[in-house]
């Protein structure tokens, strides 16, 4: 019996799979949308982060100890 449930499960995840990847086959104007998600969030999170986020940390502490201490400072004493 047990094999059944773990059988139906796998079977249930590969007919939401199956869902999914025919839905996004038949996208017409879904899959422009998608791209131009995809492209928005590489600008987000990786063009932006190397311009107007540094790594602070890196830049003013050599060691990793130095690092946490200095985290560790700022959480609990607040300037």
């Amino acid at each position: 019996m047990e094999g059944n449930k773990s059988l139906e499960k796998s079977n249930i995840l590969l007919r939401i799979g199956r869902f999914y990847i025919d839905g996004f086959r038949a996208m017409t104007l879904g899959k422009t949308l998608w791209v131009i998600i995809l492209i928005k969030l590489f600008i987000m999170f990786f063009i932006l982060r190397l311009f107007f986020f540094p790594n602070i940390l890196q830049k003013n502490f050599d060691t990793d100890e130095e690092r946490a201490n200095a985290v560790i400072e700022n959480l609990t004493n607040p300037q």
